[in-house]
């Protein structure tokens, strides 16, 4: 269902630990200003620092946003190129400011159709943040939900024929080490943005229990206030993970 943004009223008892983000809506944004794709995309990452940094303030440790799907590579090669310079440059530019606000940064995802020198950036970035801890952010990147479950299910697999594993000690808490996501926490949160009310094949084994918010404002348009409102309202919901209520 369509979410509506709530009034600002008392910090609710309940906090989100993590909240996951499909940033969608930043080609529509540019396209209604005449403006091309690209234009929009850059308007996108300019409003993921201001909500990097909104996350402390909000009792958010983890954040993760879907920068760019499996699925992404079937756009046009201009605008998969485009983003593909602009995730170098967002790395380059913001490694400095990310250092300072403490943010530790992953990237989640297959990298072996990324280019080399975005996955040198990646790592680097990884590296020089590895010792952060005030927000977790995690960037979805050339990554699909099915996409992760089919390499995790590799990987399993492949212990268990090596004979580290037992086929009888597989269960739903051994698939999870497998993940892109096995350091993380599940998420508390969805959010989508633009109107779209899909998960559109992001964080499938994660957030199995998570609450989701569909609004209609699209990413460049998601300012920090709308962002705390949203994590205002998840406080008065019911969370009973399959239990019957009281």
């Amino acid at each position: 269902m369509k979410g509506t943004i709530l009034a600002k009223e008392d910090k609710p008892a309940r906090s989100v630990n993590h909240v996951a983000i499909i940033m969608d809506g930043n080609g529509r944004w540019a396209q209604a200003r005449k403006k091309p794709r690209l234009f929009g995309h850059h308007a996108g990452a300019k409003r993921v620092r201001q909500i990097v940094r909104a996350c402390p303030e909000n009792g958010v440790k983890y954040l993760t946003i879907f920068a760019f799907s499996t699925e992404n590579w079937k756009r046009t090669q201009t605008e998969v190129s485009g983003l593909m310079l602009l995730f170098r440059r967002y790395i380059s530019k913001e490694t400095k400011a990310l250092i300072k606000h403490g943010v530790r940064v992953r990237f989640i995802g297959d990298r072996v159709r990324l280019d080399a020198k975005l996955v040198s950036l990646m790592d680097e970035l990884e590296q020089l943040t590895s010792g952060n801890d005030r927000v977790h952010m995690t960037v979805a990147l050339n990554y699909g939900g099915r996409d992760e479950v089919a390499r995790a299910t590799k990987r399993l697999a492949q212990e268990v024929a090596d004979g580290k594993l037992s086929p009888d000690d597989v269960d739903e808490e051994t698939l999870p080490r497998f993940l892109d996501t096995y350091v993380l926490p599940d998420p508390d949160l969805v959010i989508r943005t633009s109107g779209e009310a899909r998960i559109s094949n992001f964080l499938l084994w994660q957030s199995a229990y998570a609450e989701y918010e569909f609004i209609d404002t699209l990413w460049p348009d998601f300012t920090p206030e709308i962002f705390a409102n949203i994590i205002d309202g998840f406080g008065k919901r019911d969370r009973r993970f399959g239990g019957a209520k009281p």
